[in-house]
């Protein structure tokens, strides 16, 4: 029964930071801009804790703590990815909340950044929200503006499957 209400309403994912949602041309990294990775979001975040988007399993948070990969009960692969060219900051500003392996509730912190230390290593802080798998659903509805961590719906997909 709650699969039909799903294919009634949608996926719905909610924003992984605070801040502003924006497209994802905005984002300074081709990669993420034209979409090479995958389709959603960016969020310009005004605060430091990354949230799960919602219920999943945490199946991969890079050495360095910049980008979280998180797979939905639906089967969804998401990345949330900590601002561009992070990698290189090595872990700098950068504390992981939760490790590999583990179940998430949406809201649930999985990482705390420091926005202000990332900007003063010359890094933008602009954090693309990635379905990897996109090609596995059909985008209904993207929300851009300001948005809530763990709170403000930001994606709603139908299942293609």
């Amino acid at each position: 029964m709650f699969g039909f209400l799903n294919k009634l309403k949608g996926i719905e994912l909610c924003s992984p930071l605070t801040g502003e949602a924006v497209e994802l041309s905005g984002v300074p990294d081709p990669v993420f801009a034209e979409k090479m990775v995958g389709d959603g979001i960016a969020i310009k975040p005004t605060s430091g804790t990354v949230v799960a988007p919602c219920d999943g399993k945490v199946v991969q948070i890079f050495p360095t703590n910049h980008a979280v990969g998180i797979e939905t009960s639906t089967g969804l692969d998401l990345l949330i990815h900590i601002g561009i060219d992070t990698v290189e900051l090595k872990g700098d500003g950068f504390k992981r909340l939760v490790e590999e392996g583990v179940s998430v509730k949406k809201g649930q912190p999985i990482l705390e950044v420091d926005l202000k230390r990332i900007e003063e290593l010359g890094k933008s802080i602009i954090s693309p929200f990635i379905i990897t798998n996109a090609d596995e659903v059909e985008f209904k509805e993207y929300k851009m503006g300001e948005v809530q961590a763990g709170e403000t719906v930001v994606l709603v997909l139908k299942k293609n499957k």
